[in-house]
């Protein structure tokens, strides 16, 4: 069993705010909370399957803002560990602007990763 806790990555928005940690393959809101996962081909999905867009070098997880489909969902993976927020995290790199055609989502779609418990794509109980 692999006992090394993993390399926590802080995920930014195009405003040089944290928004997210990566502890790959688990993407967690600022509350270290499970929102999604990372691909190994770098695509982002929420924590109910639904593609969300894709994980930059930056990093930032961005989309385009038109598409006439947006990727097939995918089976989530069983939830992660809990992790601790990090004590520090580093500055923000700087990030070259975004074209009109591309959105980043943690700063304009928040809601596209959200917790197994809440969020607007999510199935109403009966």
């Amino acid at each position: 069993m692999d006992t090394q806790p993993r390399k926590i990555i802080p995920i930014y928005s195009t405003r040089g705010d944290v928004e997210a940690f990566l502890s790959y393959p688990y993407l967690y809101n600022t509350l270290c909370e499970w929102i999604g996962w990372v691909t190994p081909q770098r695509d982002v999905y929420s924590v109910l399957g639904h593609y969300v867009g894709y994980l930059t070098n930056d990093p930032r997880i961005l989309r385009k803002r038109w598409t006439s489909h947006l990727k097939s969902g995918k089976k989530p993976p069983p939830p992660p560990p809990k992790i601790n927020h990090p004590v520090t995290v580093p500055l923000p790199p700087m990030m070259p602007d975004l074209q009109f055609n591309t959105i980043d989502i943690l700063q304009d779609e928040p809601d596209r990763l959200h917790t197994l418990d809440s969020g607007r794509l999510k199935e109403d109980m009966d």
